[in-house]
C-alpha cells in the first residue's frame, strides 16, 4: 500500500485518503498540528482499505492514531466523516462539526429504515421521474434495503463548530467559516497565522517526517509553488472552493422541510465572503491545494450564472425538473449517467430552478402535476 502525504510545512500535512470506486479518487485528510496533539480536518470513507491508508499516513506525519486530539469535520458527507468514528475510538478524539451538519447525522441515524427511501420516492415522483426509474427505488424499500443506506452508522459529534469561531486548539490560530451551499452546515477553516513560505527551511529531519508535535510550525499565510504571500494565511475549504471540480450543489436533504431553501443563493453568498478573505493558499479536501482563491471564486459564480442563463432558456418550454435534468449539459449524455448520478443530477436541477424562482426568473405552471416550471 503506497500513501500518499504531503508536508504543506508549518505543521499542516494531507493525507490522500482512498474512496472505493469512486472518480475523484481520495479525499485529501489535513493533519494539523497542535500544542495538544495532532487534529485533523476530516477523516475519509469508513472502508478497511481507507483506515489503513489514513493510519499509515497519520504514521508518515510522525504520529500515531493514538495521539490524535480532535477531529474538525467540514460536512457530513462519509468521504468526509465516514472514519472519524474510528479515529475516536483509536484516540479518544472529540469531533466538532457545525449544528446543521449534525441535525442531518442525527436525523439520518434515527430515522426509521426505510424513511429515506419514502423520502427520496416521494421527491422524485413530485420531480416528474418516470416509472423505470422509480420501480427499482420501490422494490428496495419492499425488501427492506433501507436499512444498509450510507449514513446510519455516522458519528454523532460531541462538539459544536460556531461560525466565525477561533477554535480551541493551543498554538494555532484557526477560525470558522460557515459556508453552506454544499452542505447547510458546511464550513471551511481559515488558519490565520503567516504562511511558512516566508519563513527559514526546516531542519532536514522535520522534512523527512521525523518531526515531533509541533515541530517546524513557528508563525505560518501566502503561497504554494511561488507567488507573493499576501499575509492571510491558508484555507482548508473542505468542498466549498475546488480548483478544477465545480461542487455538486443540490437540495438540502430533510424529509422534515417545512420552508423552500434556497442551496445555490447560499453557495453563492458563501463563495463571496471566501473571495473577499482573499487566502494566500487553499488547502481542499480533493485534487490539490492552489493560490489565486479569489481567480477561482470569480470561475464559479461566473459558471452558475451561465448555467442559470442556460436553463431559463430551457424553461421557454415548460419543464418538470426531471425534464429540465435530461435536458440540461453534464459531463456525459444522459443515457450514460448511472442510476443514482440521476437523482442527483436532478436534485441540482431543483436547486437551480428554486433560485431562478426566487430571482423571479421562473415560476410554476398553476396547477401542474408534477409540478412543471416555465421562464418568466
Amino acid at each position: 500500500m503506497t500513501t500518499q502525504v504531503t508536508d504543506h510545512r508549518g505543521g499542516v500535512w494531507s493525507i490522500a485518503v482512498p474512496i472505493p470506486d469512486n472518480p475523484l479518487g481520495h479525499t485529501l485528510v489535513h493533519l494539523l498540528e497542535t500544542d495538544r496533539g495532532p487534529v485533523l480536518i476530516d477523516t475519509g470513507w469508513d472502508d478497511p482499505d481507507s483506515w489503513d491508508t489514513l493510519v499509515a499516513g497519520v504514521a508518515a506525519c510522525g504520529f500515531d492514531v493514538a495521539d490524535l486530539h480532535g477531529v474538525l469535520v467540514t460536512h457530513h458527507h462519509p468521504d468526509h466523516h465516514g472514519l472519524s468514528a474510528k479515529v475516536r475510538e483509536a484516540s479518544g478524539a472529540w469531533i466538532a462539526m457545525h449544528a446543521a451538519d449534525a441535525a442531518v447525522v442525527r436525523r439520518t441515524r434515527e430515522a426509521e429504515p426505510g424513511r429515506w427511501l419514502d423520502y427520496l420516492l416521494a421527491k422524485l415522483t413530485a420531480a416528474g421521474a418516470p416509472e423505470d426509474h422509480l420501480t427499482p427505488l420501490r422494490e428496495a424499500r419492499a425488501g427492506g434495503r433501507g436499512r444498509r443506506l450510507p449514513g446510519r452508522r455516522a458519528a454523532l459529534p460531541d462538539r459544536g463548530i460556531e461560525p466565525g469561531e477561533l477554535l480551541d486548539l493551543p498554538g494555532r490560530r484557526l477560525r470558522a467559516i460557515w459556508t453552506p451551499g454544499h452542505t447547510p452546515g458546511h464550513v471551511c477553516l481559515h488558519l490565520e497565522e503567516r504562511h511558512p513560505v516566508l519563513e527559514p527551511a526546516r531542519p532536514a529531519a522535520a522534512e523527512a517526517g521525523a518531526a515531533g508535535p509541533g515541530a517546524g510550525r513557528g508563525a505560518i499565510g501566502g503561497t504554494a509553488g511561488g507567488g507573493t504571500a499576501s499575509g492571510r494565511g491558508r484555507l482548508f475549504s473542505g468542498d466549498h472552493l475546488l480548483p478544477g471540480i465545480t461542487p455538486h450543489i443540490g437540495l438540502y436533504e430533510d424529509p422534515d422541510e417545512r420552508e423552500a431553501t434556497d442551496p445555490l443563493g447560499d453557495y453563492l453568498d458563501s463563495l463571496e465572503r471566501i473571495g473577499r478573505l482573499a487566502p494566500a493558499e487553499v488547502l481542499p479536501a480533493h485534487q490539490h491545494a492552489f493560490t489565486d482563491a479569489e481567480g477561482r471564486v470569480g470561475e464559479l459564480i461566473a459558471h452558475h450564472e451561465e448555467r442559470l442563463s442556460g436553463l431559463r432558456a430551457l424553461l421557454r418550454q415548460p419543464r418538470t425538473p426531471w425534464q429540465l435534468a435530461v435536458a440540461m449539459e453534464w459531463n456525459r449524455p444522459w443515457d450514460r449517467i448511472p442510476y443514482g448520478s440521476r437523482n442527483i443530477a436532478v436534485s441540482e436541477a431543483e436547486a437551480h430552478l428554486r433560485r431562478l424562482v426566487k430571482l423571479g426568473h421562473a415560476e410554476r405552471v398553476p396547477g401542474s402535476d408534477p409540478a412543471t416550471y416555465r421562464a418568466v
